[in-house]
């Protein structure tokens, strides 16, 4: 049971992907333990429609492995799209719908048809990004379900909130030891006590094996007893619950300021015609770097300039050294091989057009193209 079984491959979306091996113990025990507690119903076979590669972290949770140990069924579809997506919600009748972020957005903002019937679905759920607010609250207005966050990683790293009575707020669940056991760590390596921020390790049954071909990196991402550091920030409140913060490399450094991408973003996507916001940093020779705001707008609204974001972020108390000092409109967000987006295509755009116009070129040209499409941007 403990030798290896199968090889997950990690995203990518920020640096080279890294391959990480499991057991059969880690797959068909801890990764399946988390699966079953998706599904509270136990009477009622589960049926995953998995719009993700099963080759990630979260695909892995559709594998033939996993589901065979709960008796249930694997439903895929390639390449994504979201009309066929909701056809084969209709035709094939999955219990959950497993998906990225940025794919049930789409989704969701697909004009309704009169023949739809996603009636067999008992839960969406999402990973592989932080879930915006306004991307879960269109899931449950689409879909009347409940939709269920889960964080987790190629690393072994698992925790949802599936379950929860009440919404619970930026929380990713309470972590459960049966999966992964999960502490807070302080930049020496010593554990944190509640309430404080630090990087998020995890050790269990799901933890991998090993990185393979790779003890470097072995070296880099576990402790001596086997934890592994996730490279997240986060904290876990008075209730056990997990809060993840951000990445620790998913910041922008302004004239020596730490700026944390994640938080932007949040305060980004609250805007109304904004879809999607994902900020990314663009290297400058004065300030080192600055912070590019990359949005895919909401139908309906004008296209948002970089002044009406900048008004708006104001309004919301953020500290002017974070407001973005770039935009980049997109028609949609570039996705890597997971399905995620991937944040080094994002950077060579925006280092294109920073370096084209300037902080305050940028300023202006956003000024004057107000009326013109995000295909024109």
């Amino acid at each position: 049971p403990y030798g290896p079984a199968r090889i997950l491959v990690s995203s990518g979306s920020e640096a080279e992907p890294k391959m990480v091996a499991y057991s059969h113990h880690a797959l068909a025990g801890g990764r399946a333990r988390y699966v079953r507690s998706l599904h509270p119903d136990t009477t009622l076979p589960p049926r995953h429609l998995v719009l993700v590669p099963l080759a990630s972290s979260f695909g892995s949770l559709g594998t033939p492995v996993t589901l065979a140990a709960l008796g249930g069924t694997l439903i895929v579809r390639s390449p994504f799209d979201p009309a066929g997506a909701l056809r084969t919600v209709a035709e094939q009748r999955p219990t959950h719908l497993f998906a990225v972020p940025t794919m049930l957005r789409r989704i969701a903002d697909l004009p309704a048809r009169p023949d739809e019937d996603t009636s067999s679905l008992r839960a969406v759920v999402s990973s592989g990004a932080p879930l915006p607010a306004a991307t879960a609250q269109a899931c449950r207005e689409r879909f009347g379900r409940p939709v269920v966050t889960v964080y987790g990683s190629s690393d072994g790293l698992n925790c949802h909130t599936a379950g929860e009575r009440h919404p619970p707020g930026d929380s990713v669940g309470t972590p459960d030891p049966a999966v992964a056991r999960i502490r807070i760590t302080g930049p020496d390596g010593t554990p944190l006590p509640t309430g404080r921020t630090g990087q998020i390790e995890a050790l269990g049954p799901m933890t991998p094996l090993c990185y393979v071909n790779a003890p470097e990196l072995d070296g880099r991402y576990r402790t001596s007893d086997g934890w592994v550091r996730s490279g997240d920030l986060g904290l876990l409140d008075e209730r056990g619950r997990l809060h993840v913060l951000g990445r620790l490399k998913r910041i922008a450094v302004r004239g020596g300021l730490n700026i944390s991408l994640a938080e932007v973003e949040s305060e980004l996507g609250t805007h109304p015609a904004v879809a999607e916001a994902v900020c990314v940093p663009v290297p400058d020779p004065d300030l080192g770097e600055r912070l590019c705001a990359c949005v895919r707008p909401a139908a309906g609204p004008p296209v948002p300039t970089l002044s009406d974001l900048t008004t708006h972020l104001e309004g919301r108390g953020l500290a002017r050294r974070k407001l973005p000092e770039h935009l980049l409109v997109v028609d949609e967000m570039p996705l890597g091989p997971s399905g995620k987006v991937c944040y080094r295509t994002l950077m060579s755009r925006a280092t294109a057009r920073s370096a084209r116009d300037g902080p305050q070129g940028a300023r202006e040209a956003d000024e004057s193209s107000r009326s013109r499409s995000p295909r024109a941007r």
